[in-house]
């Protein structure tokens, strides 16, 4: 009895196995579903690569970049629910098992050569993405290489128009780029014509003889033969220097010589901190002076010059009159000025957003591989309070088409959005005045 007894129970088992365990769709609610292809639940840290000036010329600048983007690292990888902006409400990616961020950083030393064995190098180590370079001619060729291996290449501040212009599929740039600058700063030379009576008319262009400075001045080229030449501007010149410029007296000569109405410059922070001092010993004193995104907006120029930096503009994404009225920049701000004892600038506002948009990119992809987490970057509109602008999208060459960035002007040793008129903090100053009446 007790032997059919078991036989019975056996067969009854055999029949439910049978009519509860043959599709899928019904398994038992407490057995996990199998993880999709490339799931990374088990990782504990991503790498990605940070390509900048670390040391050379443009070192001061490399290392502030640098801090710019260990802020964004220790958002990501704390808890900081009082910043509202993504990632910063847990610890590391959720979406990874909050899998910590690691920034391993390389340096270019402004060489372009360096920055692409760099990249490579950074990629054979097991990086999921880069940022950087800051010098638009080192981002080239770095980009390049990222674009060999499919690996997504996020720059925050390099603005050489030309970059996007390649058709690269795994590239995007936080910045405005020198095209949107130029159309920017000719913009803004027409309304302090119409407002202020500037009778701004005829520009020139010093740049350094590189891959950012060169396609500035072309965009300067461009745009006064498509549109503004019709507007009433000329260009009556262009001065060219040496990226390892130590002297710039023929250059101001050069610059004087063209007796321009306006001056655009595409130069570092030790070359416009040279071409200032020059601009006082020789008493030059255009109308007006713009600066493309480098030297100009880096905090070191009010620093190195005091109050002969008042008077200079030019585009920045960032000015320190608008923490008051955003407090995820006030906050950012603040980690940021504990690290430097200064407080952010544009590029280094750009390089940290670059960290945050590839970050939040390999987040919402769930995957470490390239195409899913570039597929994303391109379908998605990121959060970025942060921004004036709120927001970063990149259009399909890979520009940031949401324009983060306004012209600024240094009055009192401080950076005053000046244009356009609905975000401005303070009337421009134009003329500049002259040296001896300061």
């Amino acid at each position: 009895m007790k032997t059919k007894l078991v036989f019975l129970l056996v067969g009854i088992m055999l029949v439910a196995v049978f009519f509860t365990g043959c599709t899928p769709a019904e398994q038992p609610t407490d057995v996990e579903e199998p993880e999709a292809d490339g799931a990374t639940e088990s990782i504990e840290t991503v790498k990605i690569g940070a390509i900048l000036p670390l040391t050379g010329s443009a070192a001061a600048t490399g290392v502030k970049l640098q801090a710019a983007m260990e802020v964004a690292q220790e958002i990501i990888n704390g808890e900081y629910p009082d910043i509202a902006i993504p990632l910063a409400k847990e610890a590391g990616l959720p979406n990874l098992g909050n899998a910590k961020l690691e920034i391993v950083f390389a340096d270019h030393q402004g060489n372009p050569e360096m920055a692409k064995s760099e990249a490579e190098r950074l990629i054979d180590e097991g990086v999921v993405g880069l940022v950087g370079c800051y010098h638009s001619s080192a981002t080239k060729p770095a980009s390049q290489a990222a674009e060999q291996y499919g690996i997504p290449f996020v720059a925050g501040s390099s603005s050489s128009a030309a970059l996007t212009e390649r058709g690269l599929n795994y590239f995007v740039r936080v910045a405005p780029n020198d095209d949107i600058e130029t159309e920017m700063f000719f913009d803004y030379l027409i309304y302090l014509n119409e407002n202020y009576d500037a009778d701004i008319k005829t520009v020139a262009v010093a740049y350094v003889d590189n891959e950012f400075g060169v396609h500035a001045k072309e965009m300067v080229e461009k745009w006064v033969k498509e549109k503004y030449e019709a507007l009433g501007f000329e260009l009556v010149g262009t001065v060219a220097y040496a990226a390892d410029v130590t002297n710039v007296d023929t250059e101001v000569q050069q610059i004087s010589s063209l007796n321009a109405d306006a001056v655009f410059h595409a130069s570092y922070i030790a070359d416009i901190t040279m071409f200032v001092n020059k601009y006082k010993e020789f008493g030059i004193a255009p109308k007006a002076v713009l600066n493309y995104c480098g030297g100009f907006q880096d905090t070191q120029f009010v620093v190195n010059l005091g109050n002969d930096a008042d008077y200079f503009a030019g585009g920045a994404a960032f000015s320190a009159e608008k923490l008051g009225d955003m407090p995820e920049l006030a906050a950012i701000n603040a980690m940021y000025k504990a690290k430097t004892n200064a407080d952010l600038d544009g590029p280094a506002l750009e390089e940290f957003s670059s960290v945050m948009v590839l970050a939040e990119a390999i987040n919402i992809a769930k995957s470490l591989d390239g195409d899913d987490i570039m597929n994303v970057i391109k379908s998605t509109t990121f959060d970025a309070p942060y921004y004036a602008a709120g927001a970063i999208r990149f259009d399909d060459s890979g520009q940031n088409e949401i324009l983060a960035s306004y012209m600024v002007q240094t009055q009192g040793g401080k950076y005053h959005a000046v244009y356009p008129a609905d975000i401005a903090t303070a009337e421009p100053v134009v003329p500049i005045p002259a040296w001896d009446r300061r």
